[in-house]
């Protein structure tokens, strides 16, 4: 008996008013355009403090495990919000991950603060808000098929 096996070949893409009426797509969207610009206008802020002294953020115990003092290190933290923006924008399903942990490492450091679990609270949210796009981004940034 022959095999009847026929290559698998994914299926046509979406088309583009089709993918933007699509409300998954929407949500998808939103989320990656709002975890990019968030993280590097907070991570510009870092070098600006217009926003808010971020220094009376970081918890004394993870200031004394950091070499050099409260305003280097969130000069460093602006670094590197600012990378996980631009990550988000190129590759949304490894940048909604490094999103996350990075607001779990956030989350850690104001809750040894004390004082700030209103914000921990609001990260928190802000966290699964990026896991979303993460698990998003599975189904809209595929790269595209070759032939």
């Amino acid at each position: 008996m022959a095999s009847t096996d026929v290559p698998h070949t994914a299926a046509p893409a979406m088309s583009v008013s089709r993918q933007l009426s699509d409300p998954a797509f929407q949500a998808f969207t939103l989320l990656r355009v709002g975890f990019t610009v968030a993280p590097i206008l907070f991570g510009l802020d870092k070098f600006l403090d217009w926003l808010v002294d971020w220094q009376i953020y970081l918890a004394p115990e993870i200031n004394d495990l950091i070499p050099g003092n409260a305003h280097q290190a969130m000069l460093a933290v602006g670094v590197v919000e600012i990378v996980a923006g631009v990550v988000v924008a190129l590759r949304p399903k490894f940048g909604g991950y490094l999103v996350a942990a990075w607001l779990a490492g956030i989350i850690v450091n104001l809750l040894l603060q004390g004082d700030y679990y209103d914000i921990a609270l609001r990260d928190f949210g802000l966290l699964i808000g990026a896991l979303a796009l993460a698990r998003l981004a599975t189904a809209f940034d595929r790269p595209a098929a070759t032939a």
